[in-house]
């Protein structure tokens, strides 16, 4: 026993803290939250995951994405969520089936899920959690008479702690969004170029002495002119007429 055990409300200040800080939840062996605990079910992996995709199908604001089967025979289950609490922000969803024998040749199916909440703060008021808690609760209450407890499985089981492992390092290292083969897009953002600059040519006034400058060659040249086309002779031209 830790002696942090002993600390007064240690369980609801742990609770209270992962849903402020955390956008994302997975189901264990030994959650914070009880609804997080791993289901084992005396059930055939077909039977269940039919009754998960017609729940994704009924229930209102949930969209099935995809349905395959992974690496060592786990089915995996791709949903995603539109949270009305959070105004419309998108939750993806992911639960990973496994079935096995026990000692008898019965079936058991294993449900693992977690649950993401597309925002960019660190808190979503516990949106995630509560996804995974309303799947597994309906399943529950469907398969209520089935429901194989931890110390059962222990003793139904061929090898409870080797197929525990196996199943959740296999859940955990499954994505739930598919990120591969594409890049985060960048926020676009919005540039205000300023305008360029206008030249402005001053136009200064000429000053006198440079009117009185050009204005005297101007008379000089044409006063020039005029001497020198007086100056030419003139001369007249007398035609005779012949009688």
């Amino acid at each position: 026993m830790d002696l942090l055990d002993f600390i007064p409300f240690r369980n609801e200040m742990q609770k209270a803290y992962y849903g402020l800080t955390g956008n994302a939840n997975h189901t264990s062996e030994h959650p914070v939250f009880d609804e997080l605990k791993v289901r084992r079910y005396a059930k055939p992996l077909s039977e269940i995951s039919n009754l998960i995709t017609e729940k994704i199908d009924h229930w209102l604001g949930w969209n099935l994405k995809n349905e395959r089967k992974a690496v060592g025979g786990m089915m995996l289950i791709r949903a995603e969520v539109f949270s009305f609490a959070l105004l419309g922000t998108k939750i993806d969803v992911a639960f990973g089936l496994s079935e096995e024998k026990d000692r008898n040749g019965n079936p058991i199916t294993t449900v693992n899920a977690k649950a993401e909440t597309n925002i960019e703060s660190k808190g979503d008021l516990g949106e995630s959690r509560r996804m995974i808690r309303m799947m597994l609760g309906a399943l529950d209450f469907e398969f209520r008479k089935s429901i194989i407890r931890e110390d059962n499985y222990l003793f139904l089981s061929l090898d409870p702690k080797g197929s525990t492992q196996a199943l959740q390092q296999l859940f955990d290292q499954s994505k739930i969004q598919h990120t591969e083969g594409r890049e985060k897009k960048k926020p676009a953002t919005i540039e205000y170029r300023k305008k360029p600059s206008k030249q402005t040519i001053e136009l200064k006034p000429s000053s006198p002495s440079s009117n009185g400058s050009d204005s005297k060659p101007a008379a000089a040249s044409s006063n020039g002119s005029s001497a020198r086309t007086s100056s030419k002779p003139k001369v007249s031209v007398i035609k005779l007429n012949k009688s």
